[in-house]
């Protein structure tokens, strides 16, 4: 038996990088994946290209600010499938960048209320169905909420991620009497689009070989080459899974082993 066979996972964020890997790697393994994102046209896609015949999954455009379509998304996954056993949280503002000196605060509440606010209020409309059975919460965090990189600054993402990361401990202890898990994966540097495009930027502005600036990241870490978004991906579904049936208020770093703790 797959990992998640017969179990139905909510995941937000799902657009070309994780949240689609998340999203693939929950079908792949068995299980039925409930589709939630800003654009309609990414979830779309998403699901055509994972499920062409749309028997595992289902979606709903949602903006995590929003509790209404947090609700909304819930629903939708007790009504295609009949439960919830987990959520994977990807939907991230994860694109301000700059430190304290630079910092537009109004542009911080923003993001936090994207990262923090809008991961406890999807976690709240899935928790009726999540108590029915109990089941796992997922939260992807960032290993710059640990340990700030030096290629770039991110101060007010990294901030919003330590909170949720914090705010974890009091879900585990409040959400445990129900059977419901809450741990965090923490990437660090994660091959995927952002990354790529982080390393054709810097290899054109600095008018360098790509593979330069790749192998700058890839000398930190402790394996030869990075994490891939399927491998952070992998991580999300174990946790998601039974296989941890025993593991909560946890950080998992996914990160080659640049930073080990």
């Amino acid at each position: 038996m797959s990992l998640l066979t017969g179990r139905t996972v909510v995941v937000s964020g799902v657009g070309a990088g994780l949240g689609h890997q998340v999203a693939a790697a929950v079908v792949r393994d068995g299980g039925d994946a409930v589709l939630g994102a800003r654009t309609e046209a990414n979830l779309a896609k998403s699901a055509a290209e994972l499920d062409p015949d749309g028997a595992h999954t289902a979606f709903r455009a949602t903006d995590i600010t929003d509790e209404g379509q947090c609700d909304a998304l819930a629903a939708l996954a007790v009504e295609r499938f009949g439960r919830i056993d987990a959520v994977v949280h990807v939907a991230a503002w994860d694109s301000y960048f700059g430190g304290l000196e630079d910092a537009d605060f109004a542009t911080w509440q923003s993001v936090i209320d994207v990262n923090l606010l809008g991961t406890l209020r999807m976690t709240r409309a899935c928790l009726p169905a999540l108590k029915e059975r109990g089941g796992s919460v997922v939260i992807i965090g960032t290993q710059s909420s640990v340990a700030a990189p030096s290629q770039v600054r991110q101060a007010a993402y990294a901030a919003s991620k330590g909170a949720l990361t914090s705010a974890m401990y009091s879900l585990a202890r409040e959400l445990g009497p129900h059977r419901i898990r809450v741990n965090t994966v923490l990437p660090g540097w994660m091959w995927g689009p952002p990354v790529e495009a982080y390393v054709q930027f810097t290899a054109y502005t600095e008018q360098v070989p790509e593979a330069d600036v790749l192998k700058r990241l890839t000398e930190r870490m402790a394996l030869p080459e990075l994490a891939t978004d399927g491998d952070v991906a992998d991580a999300a579904v174990f946790l998601a899974s039974d296989r941890s049936r025993a593991i909560t208020g946890q950080s998992l770093l996914v990160n080659a082993g640049e930073l080990m703790r």
